[in-house]
């Protein structure tokens, strides 16, 4: 984490990145104050929500984080917003969950096809996000399917390793990327996770064109 060195070392042949998530990149954006966290999270957005049909997942640990999430997000008006929460029926959560993988379907022939950005309808312009909690994440054991979004945003870090994992298992697709918001002491936590998991994560580039 840190130097050029981890730059260079977070590429996709890493051989000391699992096998399992050999194709995923991981970085971090950090943030000086918890206060500019959301204005940082907007700006991320702002550069990666341009990209027509990008399929996303933004990642909370709080239900209260996630209803701020999605009341700042729906204001911007190239994203087309769902989220995953407790209370949430379930004829509604096997929806939101149905379209979105017709999102990254589409996605993913976009990039087969040409790797550029067609002609499509006003609604296809926007990028797909679903916001989620850790209570709320896909149950694979259940016979639920992974979301398997383009980028993982993970606006608060988990603490604990598993979860960590169990977000990049059920939200990310394996050539997916993570971006991990790190406020202050949360450096730390981060570091534990990297060293742990046997991943490589990496600063983000500053034009984050260069890793979508």
């Amino acid at each position: 984490m840190g130097g050029d060195a981890g730059v260079e070392s977070a590429s996709p042949s890493s051989p000391s990145i699992s096998s399992h998530f050999s194709q995923q990149l991981h970085f971090y954006v950090a943030v000086d104050r918890l206060q500019y966290k959301m204005v940082t999270l907007l700006d991320l957005l702002g550069m990666a929500g341009h990209r027509p049909g990008l399929p996303m997942v933004v990642s909370c640990s709080s239900r209260d984080e996630l209803d701020a999430v999605c009341s700042a997000v729906s204001t911007l008006p190239f994203i087309s917003l769902a989220s995953l929460y407790s209370d949430l029926a379930e004829v509604e959560r096997g929806s939101i969950l149905e379209k979105f993988r017709q999102a990254t379907t589409k996605w993913n022939q976009k990039v087969v096809d040409s790797g550029e950005d067609s002609d499509t309808g006003k609604d296809e312009q926007k990028s797909y996000m679903i916001v989620v909690t850790d209570a709320c994440l896909p149950l694979l054991s259940s016979g639920e399917s992974p979301i398997a979004a383009h980028v993982l945003i993970n606006y608060e870090l988990p603490t604990k390793k598993e979860t960590y994992m169990r977000r990049m298992t059920t939200c990310l697709a394996t050539d997916g990327i993570v971006i991990n918001m790190v406020v202050g002491g949360e450096v730390v936590t981060l570091k534990n996770i990297e060293e742990s998991s046997n991943l490589l994560i990496a600063e983000m580039p500053i034009n984050i064109y260069e890793i979508l």
